[in-house]
């Protein structure tokens, strides 16, 4: 009999439901193609969700989210609300509720995607950023003293714990292992300054290390890997950081494999419930124009599957995107496709049907 999977769709706003529409059609061909069965429950949370009735994420949703087998979430983020209710709200929210400990971030340059890297291609930009997902700095901690005052302070902790930091190292040395490429992970971090969040990094890494021997493994400071990510992106693997530094280098790594429109990632609890997403914005400006796309969308279904166990189906949607991308599309700016959203998924969806 076959696998039932059921997802939990969070179009989210602006353009996100746009971009879910097409990773859901790309999703439906290559799970017909691979043998097993997709069920969607939709979630209107967002901007409009909350201007309408005050509710940022309702108890009720997050139940809804926690039976699923995996999320997929569009875009969150509305011109009409506050910078840092939704996002704290739903996004950061989701990680922390759900434990998605790990944020994975796939740095790929494709065939025929312009790179602002001279003198690189897809050989040089290849590697996967595993950054920690429940700590750091985002976990909230800290305060302020005399507010508006000319004796305002303002402190923002980092938290790390033993536990915490050791399960995303652990993840990174087995996702390298499986990866299997150049079998090389990267501790990025700040250890001359940072020296007590650090250490403990520093530490838990050797000390995982010892379980990994076929694993080669460096450490560079983060102000060095956003060097080498410019100069010498082929020197990297896998790399595997903290919360805050993970989404500084990722977004770097996102202009590097062509921009925000290519970008993937998933927000990963190896032993729950996963939510994956395309990492551009929710670009309101651009909502019901057709102009978006859709491929960061379309590969975060790749990792979704990727994750889910189903990597034959997984392959399928990576081939298609390559396949378009290499003979379709030749700029992936908004509205520069030649293309519509819908017509890149179609495109991604005919390559699907036909070549697999």
């Amino acid at each position: 009999m076959a696998n039932v999977y059921n997802i939990a769709v969070v179009p989210g706003d602006g353009t996100g439901p746009e971009v879910i529409a097409e990773g859901i059609k790309a999703l439906n061909a290559a799970a017909a193609k691979a043998g097993f069965k997709l069920k969607y429950t939709r979630y209107n949370v967002g901007g409009d969700q909350y201007l309408a009735t005050g509710e940022v994420l309702p108890d009720s949703v997050v139940e809804g989210l926690k039976k699923a087998d995996s999320i997929y979430l569009g875009a969150i983020g509305h011109p009409d609300v506050k910078p840092g209710i939704l996002e704290k709200g739903i996004l950061l929210n989701l990680r922390f509720t759900l434990d998605q400990y790990i944020n994975l971030r796939p740095v790929k340059l494709y065939e025929n995607v312009e790179t602002p890297l001279k003198d690189k291609g897809p050989a040089e930009i290849d590697f996967v950023v595993v950054r920690e997902n429940t700590e750091g700095l985002y976990a909230g901690a800290g305060g302020t003293l005399k507010k508006g005052t000319p004796d305002e302070v303002a402190i923002q902790e980092s938290i790390n714990t033993r536990k915490g930091v050791e399960r995303c190292v652990r993840y990174a040395f087995e996702y390298c292992r499986k990866r299997n490429k150049r079998k090389k992970l990267t501790l990025c971090g700040k250890t001359n300054v940072l020296t007590f969040a650090f250490d403990l990094w520093e530490r838990t890494f050797n000390e995982v290390a010892k379980d990994y021997p076929d694993i080669e493994t460096d450490y560079a400071h983060v102000d060095a890997i956003c060097m080498w990510m410019v100069k010498n992106p082929e020197w990297f693997d896998v790399i595997v950081t903290d919360n805050m530094f993970g989404d500084i280098i990722t977004d770097l790594g996102a202009m590097i494999q062509g921009g925000m429109g290519i970008a993937a990632g998933g927000n990963i609890n190896p032993e729950g419930v996963s939510m994956f997403e395309p990492i551009g914005g929710s670009a309101p400006k651009y909502t019901g124009m057709g102009v978006i796309n859709p491929v960061a969308a379309i590969s975060s279904a790749q990792l979704m599957l990727e994750t889910l166990g189903e990597d034959k189906a997984a392959a399928m949607i990576e081939a298609a995107v390559i396949k378009v991308l290499r003979e379709d599309l030749e700029d992936l700016g908004a509205g520069k496709m030649g293309y519509s959203t819908s017509e890149v998924g179609d495109l991604i969806v005919n390559h699907i049907n036909e070549n697999n």
